[in-house]
Order: structure tokens, then C-alpha cells, then sequence
């Protein structure tokens, strides 16, 4: 998920320099809209509470946040978007969803498929991609990026029908 914030701040160009409520942040105009990255700065199955201090501060509804993750369960190279749905086992969307109250919010999966053998999910996310996936990954990224875009742009309904019909990239 952060790799996918780092590469649209990038695009953006903008950084992330402020430490605000746990998270760090920043705001960038996009078009006509304003947009707000946020990394939280909490363990993983914290990050709810960066998350809906910063929704109550900027007075955002749930349907303007877009929570970006990785997700062990889509193959390598999968992007998902949800308009909702539950948290299949991922501690940090579990901990966004209960500090909001609500499962109501969209979302994009980024695939990262299973860890191999034995490898425990939690040492498999925070290990660096294999050499042989590195150009496969800055694909992904960018595509990432091209849908957190189109949902700003055009919606959820359209950034679903654009990205989900892609099985694999």
C-alpha cells in the first residue's frame, strides 16, 4: 500500500513531510479537488485510528477515502477495487474498519499472492520483492496509481469497471 502512495506522491509530486495525528500526510491539489495521502504511523492493526481522526479532521465523508493495501489472498499483479466488504484477515483494514464503524468505504486490493512454503504472512509483506519482479512490481504500481486516479476522477463504478476486468496485467 505504501509503495503505491510513494509512486502517486511521485506523480504528484509531492512528499510526504507532515507528521499529523499518527500519519504522515500530505495534501496536494489534483485538478480541481484537493487531495489528502496518508501513511499511518501506528502498527498496522492501529492504523484505523490515523485514519478516522484525519476523516474527522478534514470533515471527509467515508465514500471520498480510499484505503489501499496489499492483499496475500489476489494473485501477483491483481488489482481489486470494492466499494466495501470485510477485512479477510488484514489487520490494518480490520482496525480502519472499527475505528469507523463501518465497512462502507472503498478500497484497492493490490495482489501480492501467498507467501511461499512456510514463510508467515507477516514476515512475507515486509520482505523486498524478488529481483526477478521488480519491473512486473513498477508495472503494478503504476496501474495502481492510474486507479487511485480514476477514482478521483471518474468514480468508483468507473475505476472498478476499468481495473477490475483485468484479471492479470
Amino acid at each position: 500500500g505504501f509503495m503505491v502512495l510513494d509512486q502517486l506522491a511521485e506523480k504528484l509530486e509531492t512528499s510526504f513531510s507532515k507528521l499529523k495525528m499518527n500519519a504522515l500526510t500530505t495534501a496536494v491539489r489534483y485538478g480541481n479537488q484537493r487531495l489528502i495521502l496518508v501513511k499511518p504511523q501506528t502498527f498496522m492493526n492501529l492504523s484505523g485510528q490515523a485514519v478516522s481522526s484525519l476523516l474527522r479532521f478534514y470533515k471527509l465523508p467515508l465514500e471520498n477515502l480510499l484505503v489501499v493495501y496489499d492483499d496475500v489472498d489476489l494473485p501477483f499483479e491483481t488489482l481489486r477495487l470494492r466499494p466495501d466488504g470485510g477485512d479477510a484477515g488484514q489487520k490494518g483494514v480490520r482496525s480502519i474498519i472499527q475505528q469507523l464503524g463501518s465497512d462502507e468505504f472503498p478500497r484497492l486490493r493490490v495482489g501480492i499472492d501467498r507467501p511461499p512454503g512456510r514463510t508467515p504472512v507477516s514476515d512475507y509483506v515486509l520482505q523486498d520483492f524478488p529481483k526477478t519482479e521488480k519491473d512486473t512490481l513498477a508495472f503494478v504500481l503504476d496501474q495502481a496509481v492510474l486507479a487511485a486516479l480514476h477514482f478521483v476522477d471518474h468514480g468508483l463504478n468507473s475505476a472498478m469497471t476499468r481495473y477490475n476486468q483485468q484479471s492479470q496485467m
